[in-house]
């Protein structure tokens, strides 16, 4: 049987998968059927499914020793067994079928953990929305494939021509041909290249341990602006969690977020970070729980290079403030700007290894966090983590039914109940909040006050302001 080893970091996602700590990531997907749809269209697709169906790696790959997640010696191994009918599920809706029964069923499925002694994923096509509508929701283990690659790979079962209705699953698709040209086989190693691996790596050391004096100076010169790790303020978001889930989601037209972020001279980035921000700031007061402090996130950055198939996980790390502790939307979305860009000025100029190492060193005091007993009790690595992972630029089908909306699905864990997933769709940015049910109340009230935050920030900005009213 043949197997695969897996990397470092793939083997981190096995090791921290607990009972509260479920590491694995989802998408829900909402269609709207063609005007041509036959009758029972899902079970006819369900159908199709559960014919001869072929399973390529990594769909295919199951843990060697799934009851012994932290083996050093784990592996991929083929499932022998593969039974497409415990991977492709239906679910249906109760009436009325809307938004609210669809975010209770995703809550409940993504709450559910990966059973290991098969490939860690699974497929939920889901009946009963309104307006003629259904859902997919998916979930894969982070270990298998990281959020990127993911939505690279659900989206290759897609198709931008309507009347596509062929296009096999992403499970059924064999994987992109590498080029069949000869290489030429690595020379075995000398004392001259491993000297010059050595030296490589003590030089990306060093510009890692630059770029963390940069941020440790930032703290004790009283800098906010490039944020430091355990500078976040103790919350309520940062508290032990339990398995069960929150999910919500939010849609903007991704033009009247450019619009806010051309004026105010930021990336959409930081709109979306401003957005976040302000739902979280209403939120906590609401409850009487907002620190003084402002509240931090920790963003995830893509290192993969642009024409990169995806695969494995490859992503490093920044933090911001989300200048929560700012009462007027102009002025901290401005703070936030300011926070973003000292962060990415610290990526500048270094190579992808010393990035790495970077990230590692910002992200160490999170390991504090997941001691038993220590959630909650410590002060947090950061509050909150807000992600934006680039989506298709042109409207997709399934089978002629057009996708609507995708909304990512990510993972809180002890320490940080609330993880926010930004995924770009045309011509919309698709937010989804995933939360602990148990730590982070009246989750599904973010996402209402996201939708008020922009159209604060828009009446802060007269241009943007007159545009939309234009517009509208």
């Amino acid at each position: 049987m043949a197997t695969k080893k897996l990397s470092m970091m793939d083997a981190m996602f096995l090791a921290g998968e607990t009972r509260e700590s479920m590491m694995h990531v989802g998408g829900l997907l909402t269609f709207t059927l063609p005007a041509d749809a036959p009758p029972h269209f899902l079970r006819r697709v369900a159908d199709e499914l559960r014919g001869s169906v072929t399973v390529y790696p990594p769909w295919n790959l199951r843990l060697r020793s799934p009851d012994f997640l932290s083996n050093p010696l784990q592996a991929w191994v083929e499932d022998t067994d593969f039974d497409v009918d415990y991977h492709v599920r239906r679910s249906a809706l109760p009436s009325p079928g809307d938004e609210r029964e669809l975010g209770i069923l995703v809550s409940r499925l993504h709450s559910v953990p990966i059973d290991f002694h098969h490939p860690p994923w699974e497929v939920h096509f889901i009946e009963g929305l309104e307006g003629g509508r259904f859902a997919l929701y998916m979930k894969v283990h982070h270990a298998l494939v990281d959020g990127y690659t993911g939505m690279k790979l659900l989206a290759r079962s897609l198709s931008t021509d309507p009347a596509e209705r062929d296009t096999p699953m992403f499970f059924s698709q064999p994987p992109r041909a590498r080029s069949e040209e000869p290489r030429d086989e690595p020379p075995p190693p000398t004392m001259a290249s491993m000297l010059e691996a050595a030296r490589v790596q003590y030089g990306a050391a060093r510009e890692a341990g630059r770029a963390i004096m940069n941020v440790l100076r930032a703290a004790r010169t009283g800098d906010r602006d490039l944020v430091s790790p355990l500078q976040a303020p103790r919350s309520i978001l940062n508290r032990k969690i339990s398995r069960n889930r929150r999910f919500a989601t939010a849609q903007f037209a991704t033009e009247r977020v450019r619009r806010v972020a051309r004026a105010a001279g930021g990336t959409i980035n930081d709109v979306a970070l401003a957005i976040c921000g302000a739902a979280l700031r209403r939120l906590l007061s609401e409850h009487d729980a907002l620190p003084a402090e402002s509240l931090t996130a920790m963003i995830p950055v893509n290192i993969r290079p642009k024409d990169d198939p995806g695969g494995g996980n490859a992503v490093a790390a920044i933090l911001a403030s989300l200048a929560t502790d700012v009462g007027e939307a102009e002025l901290r979305l401005g703070a936030i700007i300011a926070s973003t860009k000292r962060a990415k000025e610290q990526l500048q100029g270094m190579s992808r290894s010393a990035i790495l190492q970077y990230s590692a060193m910002l992200m160490a005091p999170l390991s504090l966090q997941q001691v038993p007993g220590a959630a909650g009790r410590l002060r947090p690595a950061f509050n909150v983590v807000v992600s934006n992972v680039p989506g298709p630029e042109r409207p997709l089908y399934f089978r002629g039914a057009h996708l609507d909306a995708p909304y990512p699905l990510s993972i809180p864990f002890h320490g940080c109940g609330l993880n926010i997933t930004i995924n770009g769709y045309a011509d919309t940015l698709n937010f989804g909040f995933t939360g602990c049910r148990d730590t982070v109340p009246h989750l599904q009230r973010i996402a209402v006050y996201g939708a008020d935050a922009l159209e604060e920030l828009e009446r802060a900005f007269p241009a943007v302001a007159s545009d939309a009213a234009a517009v509208s």
